[in-house]
Order: structure tokens, then sequence, then C-alpha cells
């Protein structure tokens, strides 16, 4: 096991990061974070936030020397980072589950490959694979298979012509078509694995999405008890079939009896923000607990939830001037819970905090959190 007071390192500089520097320093460590942003919000309540880009292999050295654990809090990382720091201290999650879960192709690959249930699809690496693709795959999205995240790199297509148009404007990066199902509803698992493959999820949620970006989750998921059970009993698998050590979150889409999943997130997810708020153990302080070998908690729930992401629209009015929203009216709503994540610039689609709210019924907790959205100008 690694101990306080030992240093530990985070690569990524997010919001995910500042929560992971958070709960890092509550339970007794110190956090060096490696981001290029000098106003990283994690950097900025690290112990030492190394401006330097992910691959610097000076502050890969110094972290290398001075830091007894590695980790990361977005998937885009290089491999090679990882590799490198994993032969020198523990390093989780491995850059072969990394780099699953980076490309989409890979990602889907690895779906098919292992008999996990998922939408048919086929790899687009020329206009040739879209003209030879199954007339079955339409109504489609095409999807970039690097660095698409939160609705970009992501075009809904109803045809062939429109999906090669599509592909056109991707400038013939490698994409994946993959036909769009008839959703009932998205979920997610968030789960935790140690070394040894012991496993503890966290309760499904249940997310809804706009413009690609999730706006609320749901917890617990309004999905059945055995949909709920199949759920993480998928997720438990994908990660053992990953040899996956760290917070790992599985994203589902619902239709009709049936889940499918949709993609893999290496790290801890949006979507389990709730878990501050409404668990005995945050998703945050779970990746602590792997990535310094000590036992996990059993994240049992207290409250029913509702989290709304605020997105740097808020901060824009309704002719389009910018404004601070009204803290004072978030702060007044009882068992209301506010983050903000430190970033200087609001910018619409960016990501600036989020709200929880917490109760004993979850059609109440649902309710105020809709008010509550729609009192700060959310459309």
């Amino acid at each position: 096991m690694i101990l306080p007071p030992a240093t530990l390192a985070m690569l990524g500089g997010g919001q995910l990061g500042r929560f992971f520097v958070s709960a890092a320093h509550e339970m007794g460590y110190a956090v060096w974070v490696l981001d290029p942003d000098t106003n990283s919000p994690a950097g900025r309540i690290a112990d030492r936030h190394l401006h330097a880009a992910y691959n610097d292999v000076h502050a890969l050295a110094e972290i290398a020397a001075y830091c007894a654990a590695a980790t990361t809090e977005f998937e885009n990382v290089p491999a090679a980072t990882l590799a490198y720091l994993a032969a020198r201290i523990p390093t989780h999650p491995s850059a072969g589950a990394v780099g699953i879960c980076q490309d989409r192709i890979a990602e889907k690959t690895f779906l098919r490959d292992n008999g996990f249930p998922h939408g048919l699809f086929t790899v687009v690496l020329n206009e040739a694979d879209i003209e030879s693709a199954s007339i079955d795959l339409f109504p489609s999205i095409l999807k970039v298979a690097r660095l698409g995240y939160d609705g970009k790199g992501q075009t809904v297509v109803e045809d062939r012509e429109a999906a090669l148009v599509a592909y056109r404007a991707f400038k013939g990066e490698p994409a994946v078509l993959e036909k769009r199902l008839a959703l009932d509803c998205e979920v997610s698992v968030v789960l935790a694995r140690d070394a040894q493959g012991q496993v503890q999820c966290f309760p499904v949620a249940e997310n809804r999405h706009t413009c690609g970006i999730l706006d609320i989750s749901i917890v617990p998921g309004r999905v059945t008890a055995a949909l709920a059970d199949e759920a993480r009993d998928i997720a438990r698998q994908v990660a053992a079939k990953l040899g996956y050590v760290g917070v790992l979150a599985v994203e589902f889409f619902v239709s009709g009896s049936q889940v499918f999943v949709n993609e893999m997130a290496p790290r801890p997810h949006n979507s389990g923000h709730y878990t501050l708020d409404a668990c005995t153990v945050s998703q945050y302080e779970q990746q602590v607990r792997v990535l310094c070998g000590l036992p996990l908690h059993d994240p049992r729930t207290h409250s029913a939830s509702v989290m709304v992401n605020l997105l740097g629209d808020c901060w824009f009015g309704v002719r389009g001037e910018a404004r601070e929203p009204d803290w004072g009216m978030l702060h007044a709503v009882p068992n209301l819970k506010l983050h903000l994540y430190g970033k200087r610039q609001a910018r619409p689609g960016r990501k600036m905090g989020h709200f929880t709210v917490v109760g004993d019924k979850l059609d109440d907790v649902l309710s105020l959190a809709l008010a509550v959205r729609q009192e700060l100008g959310i459309d």
C-alpha cells in the first residue's frame, strides 16, 4: 500500500483531476498535476503544477523520481506517456486499456470480439467503406475514431449519400459508422476495480444529453432492477476483459428490454459527480484507493439525487451579454450542493460546474432540480 504523506501524480488538469486532488488531500496525500494549461482547475489546487506537455520527457522524469504512483483524468494522454511511467512507478489505468478506450475503432472491435452487446457498426477508413456498407446500418451516426467527445466529431446521417458528405467533412479521418438505435434512455455504470480484481459498482445513473453533452443524471436510474443488474454485470465483465485497474465508466443505450454498450471512459465520469453528495464514498476517493492499493469502499447511496451540468451558456443572458449566474439563488435551495470548477473563462458548451440536489424521494428531487435548472435559464 502507498500511504500518506506520499505524493501522487495526476495527468490532466480538468475538473475530474481537481476532484481527485481534493479527495487525495483529504486522505493525507500530496498531488502533482501535469497539464500544459497554466490555469488548469486541478493545477491551481495541486501541491505542484507541472506546466508541460504530456510527452515532455523532463516532466515525466521528475514525476517518476518524486511521485509514488500516477493516474489520469482523461483518455487522451498518449499511451507512450503511460507506458513510460508504468515502467518506473505504479500507473493506473494501463496504457493498453486506455488505448482501447481512446479509439472508437479499437473500442467497438473490443466489444464485438468479446461478445458484449453493441450497436451494429462498420469501420470507415475511406469512402469505399461507406459505399459498401450494409443498408441495414442506416440511419446511422458517423463518429471520428479519436478525440471525439461531448458530441464533437459526430454527425447523424440518414443515408449513404449523407454519410459520404459527412465523411468528407471529417477530411478522411478514420471513423466508425454506427446504426442509430431506438432509444428509451441512456444509463451508465461507474465502477472501481483494484489490482486483485475486486470490483465495487456505483448505482446505475440515468442520463440525459443535450447536443451530445451530458445535461442531467438521475440516481437511481428509472429502469427495472433486472436491467440495472445486467448493466452492472456487463460493466464488471468489460473491466475484467480489459484487465482494468482504476475507475471506469461504461455507458449504455437502453432499447426496450435490452442494453447495448455505447462507450467506455477510463476515468471518473461526469455521470458519477453525484457520488460526491449522495454516496458513502465518491468515485474520486475510490480512484485514490485503487491507485494506492487501499481497500475499496462499498459505495452505498444515502439519498436519491439529480445532477445538473452547468455549461458556459449560463454565463450569457438572452442578448448574449456576459454575466455571473445568480449563485445566491442556488445556495438558498435546501439540499442543493453547488460545485464550481474554477475555470477562468466561460464559453458556450464548456463545463463550468454542476449542482446536485439530494433528498429522500426521487420525484421530489427531480422536480426541484429541473425547477432550479429552468430558473438559471438553461434551455
